[in-house]
């Protein structure tokens, strides 16, 4: 049995990298969140934020959806 050494570090780094920009655009959208949560007791609103955490979390489910559709067919 023979491995491939350079194809199964190549899946590796593109699942680390994968897993670490999702992780980190679910971050972002969190944080979006609660900053407009914070402006919202101070009376005020944060549309930008609100949107990009919205826009945050549709890259993720776009991401998670691409990733089954790449598994199912």
């Amino acid at each position: 049995m023979k491995i491939d050494w350079a194809a199964l570090g190549s899946v590796f780094g593109v699942s680390l990298l994968a897993t670490v920009l999702l992780v980190g655009l679910f971050t972002l959208g969190i944080m979006g969140l609660s900053k407009q949560e914070a402006a919202t007791e101070q009376g005020g609103s944060a549309p930008l934020a609100t949107t990009g955490a919205y826009a945050c979390f549709a890259l993720c489910a776009a991401a998670v959806a691409y990733g089954i559709f790449l598994i199912v067919t």
